[in-house]
């Protein structure tokens, strides 16, 4: 009796559990469809600032301006993903990109001795690397349940100036990008030194879709008039251009991220269902078992009797 008593105990626990679980894949995919929403809202506007400032690279004043010209100093990384956990192998897929490009990271000196810096975004990211040893030159934690643009703004601003001023000579961005539901990848961007933009099509990114398109070469061609000077328009729309790009990349890993949760929670809650089955088989094995040890208990003392 006390063993079916700790199994009843254990598919109360189980059972409690799956709720949970349930309840937290719910609410991941309550927020997923708001993250969707408002990436593939990003996604127009994005295309549109690229198609401007390809007609202004083909005038000329674009190649001209800072973002475009190679810097000294060390590498930058940007690094994102998520303020909590119970989402899988998604924090640690980004962590073990960004080790793979930086080398091996495991003393503060790695990062002091001018190889690269690192800039985290995100809890999970930011107390990995410290617990690592690496000195982050910023950090922006917690990142909040919705991207604000106001981030991304403050973000891109910092990296900006710090390119700008020769603080750092390439500045790269690690981050998942989403596809869909079931499907998610870590990539590493170059976001500044900005390049041409023939070589920068051939650098895999969340836009690799426009290069499949037919009618992308056809709105690249889009003449347009300016007002005031290119060069003008130039020095206005490059900072707005790595704002945004840097508010795409943080809504990639946010819709990603509470892809990564749904999913992991989906499986939580499946495996807690085949554990309550499996227990109440053995619940019910071991019941049939002490019936039995009864019957037997009662046939013997009859038979003692007689």
């Amino acid at each position: 009796m006390a063993g079916i008593l700790e199994i009843r105990r254990r598919v109360r626990a189980v059972t409690s559990i799956g709720q949970v679980t349930r309840a937290m894949q719910m609410v991941a995919a309550a927020k997923l469809r708001r993250a969707q929403d408002r990436l593939l809202a990003t996604r127009p506007y994005a295309d549109a600032l690229e198609e401007l400032l390809a007609d202004l690279e083909r005038r000329g004043p674009v190649l001209d301006h800072p973002f475009f010209r190679p810097r000294g100093g060390p590498v930058a990384y940007l690094v994102i993903g998520g303020d909590r956990g119970l989402c899988g192998a998604y924090n640690m897929n980004v962590v073990r990109r960004f080790l793979d490009a930086a080398g091996p990271v495991g003393a503060p000196d790695n990062s002091a001795a001018g190889d690269f810096v690192v800039i985290a975004a995100g809890r999970r990211v930011r107390d990995f690397l410290r617990r690592r040893g690496v000195r982050l030159q910023a950090e922006y934690a917690p990142l909040g349940e919705e991207i604000e643009l106001r981030l991304a703004r403050v973000l891109a601003d910092r990296l900006g100036d710090a390119f700008g001023q020769g603080r750092c000579r390439e500045l790269h961005a690690i981050y998942t990008r989403y596809i869909s539901t079931g499907s998610q990848q870590v990539e590493q961007v170059k976001l500044l030194p900005l390049t041409a933009r023939a070589a920068a099509a051939k650098q895999a990114g969340p836009m690799a879709e426009k290069q499949a398109d037919p009618t992308a070469e056809k709105r690249a061609v889009v003449e347009y008039d300016l007002e005031p000077s290119p060069k003008v328009m130039a020095n206005v729309l490059l900072p707005r251009y790595l704002q945004v790009q840097v508010y795409r990349l943080l809504l990639e890993s946010k819709a990603s991220e509470h892809a990564a949760r749904m999913r992991a929670m989906a499986n939580a809650t499946d495996n807690a269902q085949e554990m309550i089955e499996e227990l109440t088989m053995e619940m019910n094995r071991e019941r049939q078992a002490g019936i039995t040890r009864e019957i037997a208990e009662i046939v013997g003392g009859a038979e003692a009797l007689r």
